[in-house]
């Protein structure tokens, strides 16, 4: 489970937008997974070691292309179960309630399902995180989807992530 959390909070840094911070956030998540090894730690390495050269004006143009151009591969979940419906509102109202009912709120300014602001919940609050990412199963098999067609990098991050759950339906 330690293992998890340290995933998790990796994936949650590598998908932030790649700012001037990103630099020293890549290096906290190989930090985090530091000797670990396993199918949901690999693909963070990989991804690491693939952005590792890539200039930062670069990597922040691959991320727009990426994630900001296309319905298809965005880091908000309930996108994907509700889309731009009012449905939506309500989807955000719960996962924001769930966040405060165990002392957390993210800080990052973006909607609670916010890919990278989950992964950070899973990692703080396990239990109750990996429930989160369960229960968005199929977002993060269609984020992967669309990621694989666009050859991106970041589908290494969806794959940890996923590994994580995956190892948790083995047991």
């Amino acid at each position: 489970m330690n293992q998890h959390r340290a995933v998790h909070q990796a994936a949650s840094l590598l998908l932030h937008y790649p700012d001037q911070r990103w630099p020293a956030h890549r290096d906290l998540a190989l930090e985090s997974i530091g000797g670990l090894r396993g199918p949901a730690t690999e693909p963070l390495l990989r991804f690491c070691r693939r952005t590792a050269d890539v200039p930062l004006l670069d990597l922040a143009a691959q991320y727009v292309t990426t994630f900001d151009r296309s319905r298809r591969r965005t880091l908000y979940l309930t996108h994907y179960t509700d889309g731009d419906t009012r449905r939506r509102g309500g989807s955000l109202a719960a996962l924001e309630a769930r966040y405060r009912q165990h002392g957390w709120e993210p800080s990052h300014g973006e909607p609670p399902d916010h890919l990278p602001a989950v992964l950070e919940f899973a990692a703080r609050c396990p239990a109750a995180g990996r429930a989160v990412l369960h229960e968005h199963r199929s977002a993060l098999t269609l984020l992967a989807t669309g990621l694989a067609t666009h050859g991106s990098p970041y589908l290494d991050v969806i794959r940890a992530v996923r590994a994580t759950l995956d190892e948790g339906v083995r047991r």
